[in-house]
């Protein structure tokens, strides 16, 4: 497998159709990245303010049980809208770098939305079944007690399954298969292309994905540097004005590291789909056994 060529053209693709870093942006939404906390406690329980905790025990617990419920079902609301555009967005790298490696010469947002959209329960119900299935081996393997010394292998069989996954998530939108179909046809592409799989695989998630997300999260890491410096300087001047300026400098950022992710995943992915059509032409030719 060319590697080189892989890698070159996934980003001659997403730099010359821009519009696919939107949807890496969207596909960012259903990442499983870690949020950073920003957030800190100044202040102990003597110096919470008297009418703070006068509320807490005095306000109605009807109107406390409302508030989680509309909280939880906010919070519902967004995570499905998140797990949609996330979808879609993966979709819509798929279908974009398939056509542009075709002979595509323009790419419309309109058309890999709505393009994508048919392939959505599909890629959602099998990224589903295999996280569900995952999660439920990770809960046998810590209960049992010969599955201890096994739980050091487990992360390297998520990070290949997560590559047959990838593989599979493509099958579905580049030949339109089923959940199952796709699964079987990724996992025999996969065991007669180990050794590419691997090395690609070590490239964009040990390479690519990790520098790239070191790049994306120092800045973040300086945006504290005011809020330390004034908690280090003390008093309630030191420490409002660091706050406040660390406030303004990740409103100022992360539009930039939103920007960043996107191409960052939008890169990925298309490097995974170019992977796949090269194995699957050079399959074409040679025929999995």
């Amino acid at each position: 497998m060319e590697f080189g060529e892989i890698l070159s053209k996934s980003w001659q693709i997403i730099w010359k159709h821009k519009i696919l870093w939107i949807f890496g942006i969207l596909a960012s939404c259903a990442s499983g990245n870690g949020s950073m906390n920003f957030g800190g406690n100044f202040s102990s329980r003597q110096q919470t303010p008297q009418q703070f905790e006068h509320f807490f025990r005095n306000v109605d617990p009807t109107l406390i049980f409302i508030l989680i419920a509309v909280a939880i079902v906010i919070g519902l609301i967004f995570g499905l809208i998140a797990v949609f555009l996330g979808t879609i967005g993966r979709i819509g790298v798929i279908r974009g770098s398939m056509q542009v490696d075709q002979g595509a010469a323009s790419l419309s947002f309109s058309d890999l939305f709505s393009g994508s959209i048919p392939f959505f329960w599909r890629i959602f119900g099998m990224n589903l079944l295999v996280g569900i299935a995952m999660a439920l081996v990770f809960i046998i393997l810590v209960i049992s007690i010969i599955g201890i010394p096994c739980i050091c292998l487990a992360i390297p069989a998520a990070w290949l399954v997560g590559v047959i996954l990838q593989q599979a998530n493509i099958a579905v939108v580049v030949e339109d298969k089923g959940i199952m179909d796709a699964l079987r046809h990724a996992w025999e592409l996969f065991k007669a292309n180990l050794g590419n799989y691997i090395v690609m695989a070590l490239i964009l998630g040990l390479g690519v994905s990790m520098l790239g997300g070191l790049i994306i999260g120092l800045p973040f890491m300086l945006i504290l540097g005011p809020l330390f410096i004034g908690l280090i300087a003390g008093g309630e001047r030191a420490m409002g004005a660091g706050v406040i300026v660390s406030l303004i400098c990740l409103v100022a950022f992360l539009p930039v590291a939103i920007v960043l992710g996107g191409i960052l995943h939008s890169y990925i992915q298309s490097a995974w789909t170019l992977t796949y059509l090269r194995v699957t032409r050079r399959q074409a030719v040679e025929p999995v056994s």
